[in-house]
């Protein structure tokens, strides 16, 4: 388990996390929600260990990152960013390879070769391994970047965005992918999502954020409730529950008009 203890980080004057603490439960996929602003990626990249809070502690598994060497962590928490990007002309097969380097520092062994085709498999991208990068479409590109952040084979997950600019079927795809992690494989995934409703759909655990701060967190139950969400983003909201779970509505709700 990820545990966030008083977490708090400032850019010069402007404070973007204010004592956060939330735990992220082990072999589930928790969701990071909250309007521009909140403190999301921030709190990601500080639990991924590329920016330094200003106070407080990040605990895996009851121990401080802190004292864990970095090459160690990234056997263990792997991070996508917001918008990857590799200058270099670059096949799926090639991108996926450095997911092995914290395993291999890049002399391929067949356990790293093993990794790669399961990445691959995995997500189905088998027939796209011999492309290049910047011939595919957005969406095909972003389940490489991800192939290569499964091929890494860590415990945990960190995904910031990892929906941003897709269609509506390469979301799901990604969705429905991140789900089978947790639940064939136990993994942990950590991700930043802006759609409310995908988060509903496929979260374990939701954290949502507000100027930098916990607005509140637990289950879906838990945090999507039109009070809740009101005050999280401003808006009114319905929310519906079926037999597949919960629905958001913050176009049109009732009253509105």
């Amino acid at each position: 388990m990820i545990v966030v203890n008083q977490l708090s980080m400032a850019y010069g004057a402007r404070q973007v996390l204010r004592d956060v603490s939330a735990s992220f439960p082990t072999g589930g996929l928790s969701s990071l929600i909250g309007p521009n602003g909140a403190g999301k990626t921030t709190l990601l990249m500080a639990i991924a260990r590329l920016l330094a809070p200003s106070r407080g502690q990040i605990l895996l598994d009851g121990r401080p990152v802190a004292d864990m060497r970095i090459g160690d962590y990234a056997r263990r928490v792997a991070t996508l960013r917001q918008s990857p990007g590799f200058d270099l002309r670059l096949t799926v097969d090639e991108l996926v390879a450095f997911g092995r380097f914290p395993h291999s520092r890049g002399a391929l062994t067949s356990a790293d070769r093993e990794a790669i085709d399961d990445a691959i498999a995995f997500l189905g991208l088998a027939p796209l391994r011999g492309r290049y990068l910047d011939d595919l479409s957005g969406g095909q590109r972003q389940m490489a970047f991800l192939a290569m952040t499964i091929a890494q084979q860590t415990d945990c997950l960190l995904l910031d965005e990892p929906l941003n600019n897709l269609d509506i079927r390469h979301a799901v795809q990604i969705m429905r992918a991140l789900r089978r992690l947790c639940d064939e494989r136990c993994r942990t995934v950590i991700l930043v999502v802006h759609d409310i409703n995908f988060a509903a759909a496929y979260s374990d655990h939701i954290v949502a954020m507000q100027a930098g701060a916990v607005h509140c967190a637990g289950s879906a139950a838990d945090v999507l409730t039109e009070d809740r969400l009101r005050a999280l983003y401003g808006l009114d909201f319905e929310i519906t529950q079926g037999p597949r779970g919960f629905l958001c509505n913050y176009f049109n709700p009732p009253g509105a008009f």
